[in-house]
């Protein structure tokens, strides 16, 4: 039996473990950017008032990511005017998009995790900053090698929506997590279309230099508006080294099962998302259809309809425990897809209806699994998110490779099938772990199969520090930081 004292002076350690802890993530109140910029007070954090997160700065996030985002594809319908505005092959200015997404997967790789140890709101600024400064550039120049090496760079740093989709689930509250997550991906699907009309007609009409000057004035009023409305939130991880990121992004992928559960899922669903609209191209403008690049256009605003329910969606991924919409809505996927399967190359309105299903299903299924990453540890959602875009850009570029060469070698209906396939994978993957199967098991349903979150600790999986073992001191180890916390906080109250 353990003596009082020896009881007492126990539990002293551990409360001022836990305490340096405690004080290492919240005493980190700061009144200036870059050691100059003032800081508006209201965006300021405080740890005794916590920053309201509403619906309309979740839209202006959400609006923030759509142009910014657009970064990416403001060159792609513009290739034919570079070609001639640089006197070179199209074969030569087809570089151009590729450098640019090349930038943006290193960037995601390299910058991202980043935001779990600088300050978000800082690392943003810069990078918004830096972007809109290399666009300067695209404006401008008339040496292709020059336009090739700044496209790389503005990919590289257009990866702040990405630092900033971790901030919304930090910010927002558990309740309103999926919906909040949801309003930022839809931002992020409209830049991508937007980006492309607006650059394509401002071509059309002026020149492509204008496109860049447009761009420009766009990312200065985002960078205006992320100083005005981008809390401060402090450094979760302030003696995580940059090395040390991607040592424990490796051990998330290897000692959490959830985590590799998710990549996977994330994986195969890319992969069939993207060989949807790259192949839809092909069966559109072939036998039996033989439409126009106009008319194979406009089927992407069906696909634009179903993102915009997605928010809407996010309301019921808020009220259930996301495994089970990320279930559903593959299940979905598996459906439509046979449709596409029966019909797609037979009759229009199939075409039509998997569009818009296709689209709708698929980002319900990622801000499910998203929302899931995030539940896995608080202080790593940087790094979370970075293997989650990682595993999405793998499944792109399979989609992509094997989507198309099924199509051109077998047809449309192989090509359809295989989808089908992949999204059965995807259910085999998913139904592997249980809703509330614990976080250090690789199979299993302990815990049942309840619709809804079984107490509020397990919706969050909350850790003490960005490190997966940190995970494993369980429940204990969140109580007695939560009751520090909490007597911290009413210390300091006296002290003033």
């Amino acid at each position: 039996m353990t003596p009082p004292a020896e009881t007492n002076i126990s539990s002293t350690a551990t409360r001022c473990s836990v305490s340096s802890i405690v004080e290492a993530q919240t005493d980190q109140t700061y009144s200036k950017d870059f050691r100059y910029l003032p800081i508006p007070r209201r965006l300021r954090y405080d740890p005794d008032k916590p920053f309201y997160f509403g619906m309309p700065l979740n839209v202006s996030f959400a609006v923030g990511s759509t142009f910014v985002i657009a970064n990416l594809y403001y060159c792609q319908p513009i290739l034919i005017q570079l070609s001639a505005s640089f006197h070179v092959t199209y074969d030569e200015v087809a570089r151009i998009p590729t450098l640019v997404q090349a930038g943006y997967g290193i960037g995601l790789l390299f910058i991202t995790p980043l935001g779990d140890m600088l300050r978000r709101r800082q690392l943003m600024l810069l990078l918004i900053g830096l972007s809109t400064t290399f666009t300067v550039g695209l404006a401008i120049t008339n040496n292709l090698l020059v336009f090739e090496i700044i496209s790389f760079l503005v990919g590289l740093t257009s990866v702040a929506p990405q630092i900033l989709m971790p901030l919304v689930a930090d910010l927002a509250p558990p309740a309103r997590r999926g919906s909040a997550i949801a309003v930022v991906v839809s931002g992020l699907l409209l830049g991508i279309l937007i980006a492309r009309v607006l650059s394509g007609i401002v071509a059309n009409f002026t020149s492509w230099r204008f496109v860049y000057c447009m761009s420009i004035g766009i990312q200065c009023f985002v960078l205006g508006g992320a100083y005005l409305l981008l809390p401060d939130y402090p450094v979760k991880n302030r003696d995580l080294s940059y090395l040390g990121i991607f040592r424990s992004m490796a051990k998330y992928v290897v000692t959490e099962p959830l985590v590799g559960q998710i990549m996977i899922t994330t994986w195969a669903a890319s992969a069939c998302y993207t060989n949807w609209w790259v192949t839809l191209t092909f069966l559109l403008g072939g036998p039996p259809y033989y439409y126009s690049t106009v008319i194979i256009g406009l089927f992407g605003l069906v696909g634009i309809l179903g993102i915009i329910i997605v928010p809407f969606v996010g309301r019921l991924i808020d009220r259930v425990i996301p495994w089970w919409t990320a279930i559903a809505s593959t299940l979905f996927l598996l459906v439509f897809q046979a449709v596409q399967t029966g019909a797609g190359g037979i009759n229009v309105a199939a075409v039509i209806i998997c569009c818009f299903a296709l689209d709708l299903f698929r980002q319900t299924q990622s801000v499910s699994l998203q929302t899931l990453m995030f539940s896995i540890s608080d202080t790593a959602r940087s790094r979370l998110n970075a293997l989650l875009i990682l595993a999405v850009f793998l499944g792109q570029i399979t989609g992509t490779s094997v989507g198309t060469d099924v199509f051109v070698g077998y047809g449309w209906r192989a090509d359809s099938a295989m989808s089908m396939a992949m999204y059965v994978f995807q259910l085999g993957v998913l139904v592997l772990r249980g809703p509330h199967c614990p976080r250090n098991r690789w199979f299993g349903y302990e815990g049942g199969l309840e619709l809804r979150w079984m107490s509020p600790s397990n919706q969050a999986h909350p850790t003490v520090s960005g490190n997966p073992e940190n995970a494993e001191k369980g429940p204990l180890a969140i109580e007695v930081y939560n009751e520090t916390r909490d007597a911290k906080e009413k210390d300091a109250k006296e002290l003033r």
